[in-house]
Formats: structure tokens, C-alpha cells, sequence
């Protein structure tokens, strides 16, 4: 019996990532971003893990998502302990790994109708 992927067409699905730039449905993004399953954040204010404000988690909340994964380029760099903090107060997971990973967590976690947001930096930890 041959299986294959009923990929869901009404969520935005990540297709394809390099460093520097992932691509989202039809678009291509090369600065950092935050998907959902409805909606996309294209001027997210956010530059790099290193620098990451809590003033830049005010949009991943406004989302209202269960689980945030934290896509941090290349590596996996973890945030300072003042942001992982501020998902802890609101009860949102925070999952952090590197860009690969956290789109293919995603795409499986959006397919099973979760309300995951992916906040994704495309570069290394200093940017490009």
C-alpha cells in the first residue's frame, strides 16, 4: 500500500529554505518573518537571535499560538533567559532550533491543525 501526504492548499506551508531566505507558498522571504497556518508577518522587526527584545515578541503573542518554534539560522542558538521567561508567564511552548528543523516541524505540526507559529531568522546569529 502506497502512502502519500494529503498536504492541506488553505495553510501557508513552507516549501523550501536556504540560508538567507526561506520560501513561503509562492513568496520568497529573505528577512526574518513569523508564519501561521492563516497569516504571515513579513516587516517583523526583528533582526537577529542576539538581539531579540521582548518588544519583538508582541506580534508571535498577538497570534495567540500554543507553541512557538524559534528558527535561529543555521544553528541553534538559544535566546537569553528574559525572553524564554516571557513564553513561560503566557503559557506558550517555546521550541528553538535551527532553520531546517523548525520548518520541517511546521509544515508536520500545521498539517495536524496545531496552532503553531514558526518565528524564523534566515541567517546566522549576526545577521546578513
Amino acid at each position: 500500500m502506497k502512502f502519500t501526504l494529503d498536504a492541506r492548499t488553505d495553510v501557508n506551508l513552507i516549501r523550501s529554505y536556504a540560508d538567507g531566505e526561506v520560501h513561503i507558498n509562492e513568496l520568497v522571504q529573505r528577512a526574518p518573518c513569523i508564519v501561521t497556518a492563516q497569516q504571515l508577518v513579513l516587516d517583523w522587526q526583528a533582526r537577529t537571535i542576539a538581539t531579540l527584545s521582548l518588544e519583538d515578541l508582541e506580534p508571535i503573542f498577538a497570534l495567540q499560538p500554543d507553541v512557538v518554534l524559534l528558527g535561529t539560522g543555521p544553528q541553534q542558538v538559544f535566546p537569553g533567559r528574559e525572553i524564554r521567561l516571557a513564553f513561560a508567564r503566557r503559557k506558550v511552548g517555546l521550541e528553538v532550533m535551527n532553520l531546517g528543523a523548525a520548518c520541517r516541524t511546521y509544515n508536520i505540526l500545521v498539517q495536524e491543525e496545531r496552532r503553531v507559529a514558526a518565528a524564523l531568522f534566515l541567517s546566522g546569529v549576526e545577521g546578513r
